[in-house]
């Protein structure tokens, strides 16, 4: 049973990997649909709470996002799985390009490429941060640490690690706040 499900877990993320330009934030869509709306293994919430932690550690989205997903699914060997199958695209193409680019990167068909490439990439970007913002609950307290932390960012170029890092202070202050007024997180 637990072969099987490494073996799909690699079928899934070879997909994932060879089919998503962009990085980590462009195969969040992906990601759900394959792993939450196909398989079922996971719901959407365990799938955005999975980006959270894997945006908090270090290392590449995807790869963390596999990681954790063939975790949750198969244990170890099924992290193992995900992650090989979400980089062994990736590294393919890099091997298989990177002797070729350096002659070709200045034709003007390659450029338009990488043109119309990172528009593509822009769109799948921008699909991630609907689908993520769809679903988080807003509220004050959403509303109350999602504007600083964006002037922070943006305005004052705080560092992100810093502003991860007081947003989940704020979170956990939060929750023991409602818990110590008897509430549930």
């Amino acid at each position: 049973m637990k072969v099987k499900k490494c073996k799909e877990l690699l079928g899934v993320f070879l997909k994932i990997g060879a089919f998503t330009f962009g990085g980590g934030y462009a195969m969040i869509p992906l990601i759900k649909r394959e792993v939450a709306e196909g398989k079922k293994w996971l719901t959407e919430e365990e799938i955005f709470d999975i980006i959270a932690i894997a945006e908090s550690t270090p290392g590449p989205l995807a790869v963390n996002c596999a990681t954790f997903v063939g975790s949750r699914v198969a244990g170890f060997a099924g992290a193992l799985a995900a992650t090989l199958g979400v980089v062994l695209p990736s590294f393919l193409v890099i091997l298989a390009v990177s002797g070729i680019l350096l002659r070709i990167e200045e034709l003007a068909v390659v450029r338009s490429a990488f043109l119309g490439i990172r528009a593509g990439v822009l769109v799948l970007i921008g699909n991630a941060l609907i689908s993520l913002a769809g679903q988080t609950r807003k509220d004050a307290f959403f509303y109350g640490i999602l504007l600083p932390a964006f002037l922070a960012a943006f305005i004052f170029h705080v560092n992100t690690i810093i502003i991860l890092i007081v947003c989940a202070a704020a979170g956990i202050v939060r929750g023991c706040l409602i818990k110590g007024k008897g509430g549930g997180i």
